[in-house]
């Protein structure tokens, strides 16, 4: 049921916003910078696929087991990276995140085996399992309630853009100077931004360039938030937290398919090899960037309309679910390759807006103080059905001779399930009694 917001709390909101600099949205960019770079080092494995095939003789199944250790240590490193979050704050503890991942980054152009390969995987996604906890709890410290979908939206379109990035220039610096090359190249992005966030990022209360006016703003929706500290035992206990980890089992898997498996999909299916899947993967991932950033306008538009913020969160991600469901289609699209990518490339954007309102649902639910715990518990649990997944994934392909309509089928019918289940967890987002 839609319920309405108090009819004075967006307009207060939005007469203070119009005073002083938008210092906020410097900081939202600073963490699209990063998801960027994250997304080009983890897609740079999937880019380079048909070539490593080739050269080092890879079956699917043993893709399959090197991206899982990528997730396996996602998964393992999830609730320590949200309690890290926490513990040493985000400039800190996001700097040391991204140092680990972008020499990890940098190690996969030492590898020449799979299990090799599996190590530096297992790395990669030691470092980057911090990204997402550190760049919720950053919007949950610098955003009100009513922006948070927005900030959020924004910078986790810095996935698409990753993914989008990555193979335009992959394909370039594999070509001049080999593939290996390529991991050096993308860590090497890394170094850039974590000049710039120890250069520039601070809590709130510390920064220089701060209004009182912004910083007024900003604080409005944590002056009622306690001061707690909750143990994961007492997470566990709270229906929000066990609604968001279902959403992430449910639909991350999704996401790592198209990440991970649709370059291979599109070399088998239709014969592109590394020079030529550039643009196809170039239109997906445009694409998904707007509903990325659509999927938390979208959400903001109704809370400034008056419907409190669960219930647009809620009517957002069901839009969302709706729009992914014609990708099951896929199969019958008779071999044209741009009614395929039109497709993907709408499954794409509506898994990123769906995305930008479930990361929300921490930060709506729960004391600011748990928010990385909160994103790193689901975190686990949509990392965890991604490990098991994409061996299956891997087995299924070469037992099937390459048959991916399946997989298609069950990605398209995963959100709307996944909401079903968190809308009997919680009826009504509001804050959880701590």
């Amino acid at each position: 049921m839609i319920t309405k917001a108090p009819a004075d709390a967006p307009a207060a909101k939005e007469r203070l916003s119009i005073f002083g600099a938008k210092l906020r949205w410097s900081i939202c960019g600073l963490l699209f910078f990063a998801t960027t770079v994250n997304y080009v080092d983890r897609q740079v494995l999937g880019i380079l696929k048909p070539v490593l095939e080739k050269e080092l003789g890879w079956k699917d199944t043993d893709y399959g087991l090197v991206v899982s250790t990528f997730q396996l240590a996602y998964a393992l490193m999830m609730p320590f990276a949200g309690r890290a979050m926490d513990w040493l704050g985000t400039r800190l503890g996001y700097a040391l995140a991204v140092a680990v991942w972008s020499l990890a980054s940098m190690c996969h152009s030492l590898a020449s085996t799979p299990l090799q390969f599996a190590a530096a995987r297992f790395a990669l996604g030691i470092g980057e399992s911090s990204n997402f906890p550190a760049a919720i709890k950053t919007v949950a410290d610098w955003f009100p309630r009513g922006e948070r979908a927005f900030a959020t939206g924004i910078f986790n379109s810095g996935a698409n853009i990753g993914a989008m990035v990555a193979p335009l220039m992959v394909p370039i610096v594999a070509a001049h100077f080999g593939w290996r090359a390529s991991f050096i190249f993308t860590g090497g992005l890394d170094v850039v931004w974590l000049v710039l966030w120890l250069s520039f990022y601070r809590q709130p209360r510390e920064h220089k360039l701060l209004t009182t006016q912004e910083r007024l703003l900003i604080e409005a929706d944590h002056a009622d938030e306690p001061k707690v500290h909750l143990k994961y035992s007492q997470l566990l206990t709270k229906r929000a937290a066990w609604a968001f980890l279902f959403g992430k089992f449910m639909t991350d898997p999704v996401w790592w398919f198209y990440l991970f498996w649709v370059p291979g999909f599109l070399h088998d299916k239709y014969g592109l090899d590394l020079t030529h899947l550039g643009l196809p993967l170039f239109v997906i991932y445009v694409v998904a960037d707007f509903g990325s950033i659509g999927g938390g306008w979208l959400s903001k538009g109704l809370v400034a309309r008056g419907i409190a913020p669960g219930s647009a969160r809620k009517l957002a991600m069901l839009i969302c679910a709706i729009a992914v469901t014609p990708v099951s289609l896929i199969m019958f699209t008779g071999g044209q390759l741009w009614l395929t990518v039109g497709l993907i490339s709408l499954a794409a954007a509506a898994h990123q807006g769906w995305s930008a309102n479930l990361f929300t649902i921490p930060s709506d639910t729960f004391p600011r103080q748990a928010v990385g715990s909160v994103v790193g518990l689901g975190g686990m649990g949509g990392s965890i059905a991604g490990m098991l997944v994409a061996p299956a994934i891997g087995m299924w392909l070469d037992y099937s001779h390459k048959t991916y309509g399946p997989l298609f089928v069950a990605s398209g019918l995963a959100y709307l399930v996944a909401l079903l289940m968190i809308h009997l967890l919680v009826p009504k987002l509001r804050q959880v009694e701590a």
